[in-house]
């Protein structure tokens, strides 16, 4: 996901799409310590496009 692309989402969206990688992240976290996450580097790419998110958002509401 690109910088660029979020910068086009409104606010809620933003945050919805938040919610929807921490989500994500927790699942692949739980599925790393069971022994059954097959693609690692999934679990960086997630951490990293949640990072991404959270900027862009933190630039929209001005904090």
């Amino acid at each position: 996901m690109k910088a660029s692309e979020l910068n086009e989402m409104k606010v809620e969206e933003l945050q919805t799409k938040a919610d929807e990688l921490q989500q994500e992240l927790f699942n692949l976290r739980f599925q790393l310590h069971t022994g059954h996450l097959e693609n690692t580097a999934r679990l960086s790419q997630i951490k990293k496009d949640v990072a991404r998110v959270k900027t862009v958002l933190n630039q929209k509401l001005g904090a």
